[in-house]
């Protein structure tokens, strides 16, 4: 009797740890169902799209502002570059058209395209900003620059004031130029036309550029201003010229042309001059300066 009460009760109990026990289940995934992370470069499409435009309005911007001058060197140049030009120098060629009686829009207009508005190489090595070549007699200093022949003979001058100086008394003391001296002072395009006629330069469209840049940016206002005439803007102007803070030159004054690295500060050290003095001379209310830029330092 005991043996069966015994036997029941162990049956009752292993019935009883099967009944509570939590199975385990092991599950293998189908390759289909692992999926890997996926990674997108966001930033490098978004910095993709914001660059497109900005290079295409960069590529605007210089197809409207810049104007490409070809005389003895190729230089490209922006239209407020021009404008900066025709400001230093509009004072000296309208003084050597009342001394010489050459149109001061003449002056300007040969400035800008012999001289790339002051950036060409002639310009930047030799002060030569109407391509004077040596010629027979020049006993002054000399540059050699390919032109219509291999390393020919310029002219070089200590400041650009000689060289407009030199300009002046080369068309004066040259027969050849003697009949532009019977055109009207105001009849820019004869002066242009007479120039190329009486071989100042080879291209047959130097007297085309010569009045294109005097009919874009108004240069006949200061033939008006030297003959006391009533001036008229040029109708249908292709560019709209502004001018910035430079200054009109002064032969008397020594100046710095701004090179890349240049500030301010080095720019005193080196004339021995304090920065409010240069922003003073220069017209400058802040201390951004930009490379070409001509200041006064003396």
């Amino acid at each position: 009797m005991f043996k069966k009460i015994f036997f029941v009760l162990v049956l009752v109990c292993l019935v009883s740890c099967n009944a509570t026990k939590t199975p385990i289940r092991t599950t293998k995934s189908a390759p289909s169902s692992v999926r890997k992370p996926v990674v997108r470069n966001v930033r490098a499409r978004t910095d993709a799209k914001a660059t497109r435009p900005a290079v295409a309005q960069r590529s605007t911007t210089r197809n409207n502002q810049n104007e490409v001058i070809e005389s003895t060197s190729r230089t490209v140049v922006s239209n407020d570059v021009i404008g900066d030009y025709i400001y230093l120098y509009k004072n000296i060629a309208m003084n050597n058209m009342k001394v010489y009686g050459i149109p001061a829009s003449i002056i300007l207009a040969q400035g800008i395209l012999e001289s790339g508005a002051g950036r060409g190489d002639l310009a930047q090595t030799a002060n030569n900003h109407f391509g004077i070549k040596c010629h027979a007699g020049w006993t002054g200093e000399s540059v050699r620059h390919d032109d219509d022949a291999s390393q020919e003979c310029f002219r070089k001058y200590d400041d650009p004031g000689e060289s407009f100086k030199d300009h002046a008394l080369f068309l004066t003391g040259r027969g050849r130029y003697s009949t532009l001296f019977e055109l009207d002072k105001d009849d820019y395009k004869a002066w242009a036309k007479g120039l190329r006629k009486a071989g100042y330069a080879t291209d047959p469209r130097y007297p085309e550029k010569l009045i294109t840049y005097i009919e874009r940016y108004d240069l006949g206002q200061y033939d008006a201003l030297v003959l006391g005439n009533k001036f008229v803007p040029t109708e249908n102007r292709t560019v709209v010229r502004t001018v910035s803070n430079a200054l009109a030159y002064d032969p008397n004054r020594t100046y710095h042309e701004v090179l890349k690295g240049d500030t301010l500060y080095s720019i005193s050290k080196k004339y021995n001059v304090q920065v409010n003095d240069l922003k003073l001379k220069n017209n400058l209310s802040e201390n951004t300066i930009s490379i070409g830029q001509k200041l006064i330092v003396n």
